[in-house]
């Protein structure tokens, strides 16, 4: 129970640090910035993982599997790649809500600091239950798998930029019961007029940000869970990874177009892991094996999108006369 406390406060202080001394006033975050944080976080995560084999080569923690520490580290660095790589499906989810709502640059870090806040406290809940499940109905491993594979076969068909979170239902019968104004005022999520507590577009932007990433959770828990299910390694690399989603998003939201390829990189991740799930009573593969396949399918999609230049607009339409005239003979 010592290392959750001492986790939890790392994590809390860590927060407080950032908004209340980093990144006190609103101001635009810069790619430089962005650049330097996203390598604190990832080297900070990559780090802890001496803190887990020291957990477990110590007892420091519940190792009801019977986990070495060497199994212990590849098992929390393979769940933090799976978060991580999910995560950047999340910011282009995110990057159309911020367009949808027309947050400026300069509040968009506030927003995402307390979504994430939130996330932190959904996801806890969800893999305390996701945890429960699987230890008590081994069958629940299957369900999860298919869930994964029909994640995969909608992410495959769905384009992300389709999504408009002001057509959601939620925004919809949120804004029945809570005013919301189109204005801005300052960096509050909410302003009092006439004895009215009246939203503004910050809030809203925040609210679809949990939502969704409540979403999110709902694909990334059980593919964490279908590589352990150890409490401490699923919520610690998870949260983890979530840290750095933020300086993340500001990283790469303006080269969205430039990373085309990540979504076939999770797709072939989430169709991994949904098998494993499937077949782990009957086939069971090493460690290394589950954390090659998801680094080379997130380093094949980040290659792909690199070195493969998208078609320019000439060529396309050259393409398309070409094409109508090999038809009209």
């Amino acid at each position: 129970m010592i290392v959750w406390i001492l986790f939890s406060v790392a994590i809390l202080f860590f927060l407080a640090l950032d908004l209340g001394v980093f990144n006190r006033e609103a101001h635009v975050i810069k790619t430089k910035g962005a650049a330097i944080w996203t390598s604190i976080w990832v080297s900070l995560a990559l780090g802890f993982s001496a803190v887990i084999w020291w957990l477990f080569e110590n007892g420091q923690v519940a190792n009801p599997t019977g986990l070495t520490p060497g199994d212990a580290v590849l098992k929390y660095i393979t769940g933090y790649l799976i978060e991580l790589s999910l995560s950047i499906d999340n910011v282009f989810v995110i990057a159309v809500i911020f367009s949808s709502f027309s947050i400026p640059k300069m509040y968009q870090h506030r927003v995402l600091f307390w979504g994430i806040l939130g996330a932190i406290v959904f996801r806890a809940l969800m893999i305390v239950f996701g945890v429960a499940l699987i230890n008590k109905f081994d069958w629940i491993v299957y369900v999860f798998g298919v869930f994964l594979i029909y994640t995969a076969y909608k992410m495959l068909k769905s384009d992300n930029t389709q999504f408009n979170p002001k057509n959601s239902w939620i925004f919809k019968r949120t804004r029945r019961f809570l005013p919301f104004t189109a204005f801005f005022y300052g960096d509050n999520f909410f302003i009092r007029r006439m004895g009215k507590l009246i939203a503004t577009p910050l809030f809203m932007a925040l609210l679809m940000v949990e939502l969704t990433d409540v979403l999110f959770a709902l694909d990334s828990i059980p593919a964490i869970l279908a590589i352990t299910a150890d409490p401490f390694i699923v919520f610690s690399s998870n949260i983890l990874a979530i840290l750095g989603l933020r300086s993340m998003y500001f990283l790469i939201s303006q080269m969205l177009d430039k990373f085309r390829f990540i979504s076939y990189s999770l797709v072939g991740i989430l169709t991994f892991v949904g098998l494993k799930m499937i077949f782990s009573h009957h086939i069971e593969l090493p460690e290394w094996l589950s954390l090659i396949v998801i680094a080379g399918a997130l380093a094949s999609g980040i290659l792909a999108s690199v070195l493969m230049k998208p078609k320019m607009d000439h060529e396309v339409k050259e393409e398309e006369l070409h094409e109508s005239s090999s038809i009209s003979k």
